[in-house]
């Protein structure tokens, strides 16, 4: 079990960190970032870089950005959907730096495992947004966001402490995403049906309807 031991950790914060970016990037760097700096983890070589200030200062800011413009209806769909060509590709790479110095096979399945994992979470993160936001109270919203932020701390400090908890863990939520992302998908898409109808001009719908 003592030999397993490394190999689990370095698998927990693999997936962790990939779990985390899709969900919020600058959190998930900003907590690693902290972390490393202050001696209180051990990051691989690789992931030393975010120990940086100017990276943990970029990140800061850039979570304080999200932090707000996270809790306005509309602007996080804007914001997630930026975040798409962000979020996805740099939890790929956080996932291949996180097996720290392997040799390139390892690396190369880490990020595609780590980026599928981060595109998984950011969907689903987006879609659900999408359904919340038909509310017409931000409460909703606020709350959806202040979650988020504390599930990803909660679940890197779980990764770099309890790594085989994480994993279990994990394995549940990849389990809920397959359940839930085909309902939520179908939530979205009739939503938009319904904007698209809303605003399409009305001769165009009258004649849709006359030729039916």
């Amino acid at each position: 079990m003592e030999q397993l031991e490394p190999i689990i950790k370095t698998i927990a914060l693999t997936m962790g960190v990939a779990w985390a970016s899709g969900i919020n990037l600058y959190a998930a760097i900003l907590v690693l970032g902290v972390l490393g700096a202050t001696a209180n983890i051990t990051l691989p070589p690789d992931l030393m870089i975010l120990t940086d200030p100017l990276v943990i200062t970029a990140a800061a800011v850039m979570y304080a950005v999200e932090f707000f413009a996270d809790k306005i209806p509309g602007v996080d769909n804007g914001w997630d959907t930026v975040h798409t060509f962000i979020r996805i590709p740099l939890g790929a790479l956080l996932a291949a730096a996180a097996v720290g110095e392997v040799n390139p096979p390892v690396a190369v399945a880490a990020a595609l495992l780590g980026g599928s994992l981060a595109a998984a979470t950011h969907v689903t993160k987006s879609g659900a947004r999408v359904l919340i936001n038909t509310s017409p109270e931000p409460f909703t919203n606020w709350l959806a966001s202040l979650g988020e932020d504390a599930v990803v701390i909660a679940g890197l400090w779980t990764a770099l402490h309890y790594p085989l908890l994480f994993m279990v863990l994990l394995l549940i939520f990849i389990v809920l995403i397959a359940i839930l992302l085909p309902k939520i998908w179908r939530g979205v898409v009739k939503i938009f049906s319904v904007l698209r109808n809303l605003f399409r001009p009305k001769e165009e719908i009258h004649v849709t309807e006359l030729d039916d």
